[in-house]
């Protein structure tokens, strides 16, 4: 028996990317059922607190399924919340699945299907081959005024400082960075998703590391910091490096991108003497806290291993089980230097404070995490392109 209909519309108006990202965002468990003149059978997939399963489109299954429904340019598709039963055949993160399909898409391995004359557009939409990432709806006594930018009207500037963090309510923002060679667009942020640093709850005098502008007009929503800085305050300590970890790797793996972008390929602090503390695919389960020394999270791309970032004392590393970033341990593996030591964290009780979020604050972690996720996909891009 179908469950109650909780979101529904035309893929026209809202695509399949932004679907998934709305439906993760909430942790949503159900069937999305989408239907298109141009296709013989619906294409069905299956939820599992936010995170496809399984699903079907004719003849494929699982993940074949999925990427072929990226391909329909036109359909009606309707959501419904209800207990699923179902092999979980799918096992790709939620952006994994979506940035793997937005590439195949650019590259013309997956097949556009709807009207003839839309399939002309598939060369202009090659300049947009980056997800604009999306969050799901925030609760709206969090947000203390509206505030609207036209567009390229630049919302902050690198190098500034600040602790404000807005929402995004309507629009665009591009998340840019400085180079030698001019701006390089790092991320496009969309409706529910953040503008600010974690790192503005524990430091009063935050840098801000990049600019955010409107690319196109776009309306904001300020948060309340002072709300947000309470309930970080009343966070473990563990949960609170745990973090600030995930804003460190953001931002390391940003410059990881702008050294990739300049052909600055180049292996920063590796001696060749390092030990393997995490292997890349490996079902090790632990997390640890660095006391001493440096870890170097690393992964495998067609060109060989690409050094990502480096971890100093208080960083996070190892399998934690509430976040994908793209990283170690499915992802990437984790080099110690000689002199690394570190504490092994309570894995559970960190899982049971990041279920007790309120909605709004698990929702700003989330955001890092998938900014983290796509911009190391950017910068394998771009060593790939090498």
């Amino acid at each position: 028996m179908r469950g109650k209909t909780a979101l529904s519309g035309n893929l026209s108006f809202i695509g399949l990317p932004d679907i998934l990202q709305i439906l993760g965002g909430n942790n949503s468990t159900g069937v999305l059922r989408i239907t298109s003149q141009y296709v013989p059978t619906p294409g069905i997939i299956y939820f599992a607190n936010g995170d496809p399963i399984n699903a079907s489109s004719g003849p494929l299954q699982g993940i074949n399924a999925i990427y072929a429904i990226f391909g329909w340019t036109e359909g009606i598709f309707e959501f419904h919340q209800q207990k699923i039963q179902v092999e979980h055949v799918i096992h790709n993160s939620r952006m994994a699945i979506i940035l793997d399909a937005l590439k195949m898409l650019d590259e013309g391995v997956i097949k556009k299907v709807g009207p003839p004359s839309l399939e002309k557009l598939s060369c202009a939409e090659k300049n947009n081959a980056v997800p604009v990432l999306k969050g799901p709806l925030v609760d709206y006594k969090y947000i203390i005024q509206e505030e609207d930018y036209r567009d390229g009207h630049k919302i902050v500037l690198e190098g500034g400082y600040g602790d404000w963090f807005w929402v995004i309510l309507e629009g665009v923002v591009r998340v840019m960075r400085e180079t030698s060679r001019g701006p390089v667009t790092i991320l496009k942020l969309g409706e529910g998703c953040f503008i600010g640093s974690l790192a503005s709850f524990a430091f009063t005098a935050h840098v801000r590391n990049a600019t955010a502008m409107a690319h196109g007009d776009v309306c904001l929503g300020s948060l309340d910091i002072v709300r947000l800085c309470r309930e970080y305050s009343f966070l473990s300590f563990d949960f609170k490096r745990l973090v600030l970890s995930l804003d460190h790797r953001l931002g390391r793996v940003t410059d990881r991108v702008l050294d990739l972008f300049l052909e600055k390929d180049e292996a920063d602090g590796l001696t060749g003497d390092e030990d393997v503390m995490v292997e890349e695919g490996s079902s090790k389960e632990d997390m640890f806290s660095i006391t001493e020394g440096k870890g170097f999270v690393m992964r495998q791309t067609q060109k060989g291993y690409l050094q990502l970032l480096t971890l100093a004392k208080g960083d996070v590393f190892g399998d934690m089980p509430f976040f994908d970033m793209g990283h170690e341990p499915r992802y990437g593996s984790v080099l110690g230097s000689k002199d690394l030591r570190t504490e092994r964290l309570d894995t559970e009780s960190l899982q049971k404070e990041y279920d007790n979020l309120s909605g709004i604050f698990r929702s700003l972690v989330d955001n890092v995490v998938a900014c983290v996720f796509a911009t190391t996909r950017l910068a394998c891009h771009l060593r790939e392109k090498k």
